[in-house]
């Protein structure tokens, strides 16, 4: 009698337990990406622990900024922590390499990184992927508009040597292209590098009128003070990369009128009453600050909480269909999070269907200004 009452107990708990839905993450807490990747797990730790009352476990794993490891970790979520979802990585090349981890193990993800390369072109394996930053692509867009608009002619590329740097570097040069704007030079760096002397001497001796640092994180800051060290005089214009707070101590009074594109959490005060974003990215805001002190919130971080929003917009649609645990429930997570409608997020409203993975429309970006060492809305 007490065994049979014991096993029960034991079937109970395992049950129980089956029906806890897993998240496995993965981002960059170490390493040259680590100012972007903190305030991700940072936000991590404020995602809701129960939704549509099942209970809500969070596997978060450093991967050091490294490509070798992010695609440790995700193997290890999927084998070993038997995730129903992956959230990560942070950066682009370490978000590209587990796309084949996520496809095989019919896994979906939700990356944090902005190449328009992890959810484009869509293919069988594409389609297990999402992410939640601006693509490359649309900030190039708004860049190009704002050289426009301040009469730049000629622009040099300074990026990183990576897969961040080539994917702005293709996308903001055939906008440029087509915009009549001349690309005088095209150089490269490593996220480790200690100097750049090299590569901005090039780069003045072309003569732009402004200059695009394809960078991310504090890394970024390298080239930027080197050039202001240099007597550069010129627009310097910064990816949405670099939106975090870390880059402006770092860069310090050598980012006195950088401009960049931005989601709209990193200014939401700023942004008009009527801005579709400003309640839900005020939310963000005001739960990162409570936590961690105020002005502490950056983008980085609000690309976490959409990313936890996404998955507990889809959840209870999949809860319907199967149990955490199962292929069955997998599929029906990504079946919802592909069919994301009119979601208002941090950084903007997410639409996603079979072929857009990101959702996200031109409400999802502003342009921003370094004033003083803060960010300001360009008006």
């Amino acid at each position: 009698m007490k065994k049979t009452l014991l096993a029960t107990l034991l079937s109970t708990f395992a049950v129980g337990a089956l029906a806890d839905i897993n998240i496995g993450v993965t981002l960059s807490a170490t390493g040259p990406a680590a100012s972007l990747g903190i305030p991700e797990k940072n936000t991590i730790d404020l995602l809701p622990k129960t939704i549509a009352g099942q209970k809500v476990n969070y596997i978060v794993l450093d991967d050091a900024s490294d490509t070798t490891t992010a695609v440790k970790n995700a193997k290890k979520l999927i084998s070993e922590n038997k995730v129903d979802l992956i959230i990560g990585s942070t950066t682009t090349p370490n978000s590209l390499a587990m796309i084949d981890v996520a496809a095989e193990g019919e896994t979906p993800m939700i990356a944090m990184a902005a190449a328009a390369r992890i959810v484009e072109p869509m293919d069988e394996k594409r389609k297990w992927v999402f992410k939640t930053p601006q693509n490359d692509a649309q900030m190039s867009t708004a860049i190009v508009e704002h050289m426009t608009n301040n009469n730049v002619t000629t622009v040099a590329f300074i990026g990183f040597s990576d897969a961040y740097g080539e994917g702005w570097w293709k996308e903001f040069s055939k906008l440029a292209e087509v915009r009549k704007i001349k690309l005088v030079a095209n150089e490269r760096f490593n996220r480790t590098d200690t100097s750049v002397t090299g590569q901005v001497l090039k780069v003045l001796s072309a003569k732009p009128d402004a200059i695009l640092i394809g960078g991310a994180g504090t890394p970024a800051a390298l080239p930027q003070k080197s050039l202001k060290e240099k007597g550069y005089k010129g627009i310097i214009y910064q990816t949405h990369g670099v939106a975090n707070n870390d880059f402006l101590r770092v860069c310090g009074k050598d980012c006195e009128g950088t401009v960049l594109p931005s989601g709209p959490m990193l200014v939401a005060a700023q942004l008009p009453a009527d801005n579709p974003v400003k309640k839900s990215a005020l939310e963000y805001v005001g739960k990162y600050e409570a936590v961690h002190g105020k002005g502490s919130v950056n983008a980085f971080g609000g690309y976490a909480w959409d990313a936890g929003m996404l998955f507990a917009n889809a959840a209870p649609v999949a809860l319907k269909k199967a149990q955490p645990g199962s292929r069955e429930f997998r599929l029906a997570l990504r079946d919802a999070l592909e069919g994301t409608a009119n979601l208002a997020g941090s950084h903007g409203v997410f639409n996603m269907s079979p072929s857009d993975h990101l959702g996200l429309d031109q409400r999802a970006r502003v342009m921003v200004t370094i004033q003083q060492g803060t960010w300001k809305l360009a008006r």
